[in-house]
């Protein structure tokens, strides 16, 4: 890696890896089989990205001592058919692997259970491209697993965070399809990219202050590359006025 030549953090559902109905279904399937309303279509789309628990108090209006049983059934239906209706986004595969040969790390950030992150990218054969892979805690209590195998607060700001210290990195670039993978990066520092092929509504990304929002796997590498020139650009002025 060149000095310019920044880590990358993913987040995950709709960033990598399309769930095509895994979660939505699987959250429909949990909040039927308990009597309670299930929302539209479009509002389980919302639900993708936040931590789940959040989003079934706040989003789905599930009363507060149903959400563990909520999230449980949700659990059993995504993993017995819902990881397997997920499928990766076009050029995906091919831009980790681009990385890989050009020795840029990479890593995931995401709000969902670590443990389940880490199954969903064995599942679609990609674990092996990350040096970490960071989530929340696997009970979805209030902390996140650390690469020092400790726990932080479970929110985006601070995975990002963990993502970050595990890659040994001052800067990164994250890229994500929601607000969230944005105010994650930008509480950390980071410029964040975001993908139009995901979970966001129309401008939610850009009014969030993505640095960028990219159509397809190839411009999403290339807008990556721009920024590394932009670094590059930058350290070099940094050092010459130093040596004034």
């Amino acid at each position: 890696m060149t000095q310019t030549s920044v880590p990358v953090i993913f987040d995950l559902d709709g960033t990598l890896v399309d769930p095509a109905g895994g979660i939505t279904g699987g959250i429909a399937a949990a909040l039927s089989e308990m009597g309670l309303p299930v929302p539209d279509q479009d509002i389980l789309e919302s639900m993708v990205g936040p931590k789940l628990s959040d989003s079934l108090g706040t989003i789905a209006g599930v009363p507060a001592e149903l959400v563990d049983e909520a999230i449980t059934r949700y659990r059993a239906h995504y993993l017995a058919t819902g990881i397997a209706a997920g499928r990766l986004y076009p050029g995906i595969h091919g831009l980790l692997d681009y990385f890989s040969a050009a020795g840029r790390p990479v890593a995931v950030a995401t709000q969902k259970p670590q443990g389940l992150a880490r199954v969903v990218l064995e599942h679609h054969g990609i674990d092996g491209f990350f040096a970490a892979i960071c989530g929340s805690s696997d009970d979805e209590s209030a902390g996140a697993l650390t690469a020092a195998g400790g726990t932080v607060p479970s929110g985006k700001v601070e995975i990002v965070a963990a993502a970050l210290a595990a890659l040994d990195a001052q800067c990164a670039v994250m890229v994500g399809d929601r607000h969230q993978d944005v105010a994650g990066a930008l509480a950390n520092g980071l410029d964040c990219i975001g993908v139009r092929w995901g979970f966001a509504p129309d401008g939610e990304l850009e009014d969030a202050g993505a640095v960028a929002v990219v159509d397809s796997a190839d411009e999403l590498r290339k807008k990556i590359e721009e920024l590394d020139v932009v670094r590059a650009a930058a350290l070099s002025e940094v050092q010459n006025d130093g040596s004034l």
